[in-house]
């Protein structure tokens, strides 16, 4: 039977966390932390990003995720907490999952870029 996007972000839903930007910001504090902003680029050129994210576009997480891809990205270590964020949560949900598949065991989803933003988040 062929999935849709409803069940596929009930499904991302179900196990990555949703956190507030306050609960992000905590847990950057603590470090040990890695932030993914999943965005396109010109979706990333034409507001800046929380300061200190990486930026991995979702079409290309997998390759930098992958430690064993020769593209991988040695700051995405499965061992770290990764919090995700992309314009409104949706894109970075489905990413987390993937990133839970994948063996990343501590994943959470910081929801939209905005949310960040209007809540005070530094931004670069």
């Amino acid at each position: 039977m062929a999935i849709n996007v409803k069940s596929m972000m009930e499904a991302a839903n179900a196990v990555v966390p949703r956190i507030t930007p306050a609960q992000a910001q905590d847990m950057m504090a603590k470090g040990g932390v890695v932030v993914v902003d999943i965005r396109d680029a010109p979706e990333v050129q034409a507001s800046g990003k929380v300061k200190g994210a990486l930026h991995i576009s979702r079409g290309m997480l997998e390759f930098r995720a992958d430690p064993s891809a020769p593209t991988h990205d040695p700051n995405l270590d499965p061992a770290k907490t990764v919090i995700l964020y992309c314009a409104s949560g949706g894109r970075a949900a489905l990413s987390g999952k993937l990133l839970k598949d994948m063996g990343y065991g501590q994943v959470y989803n910081l929801g939209g870029f905005k949310d960040w933003a209007e809540a005070g988040g530094a931004i670069e």
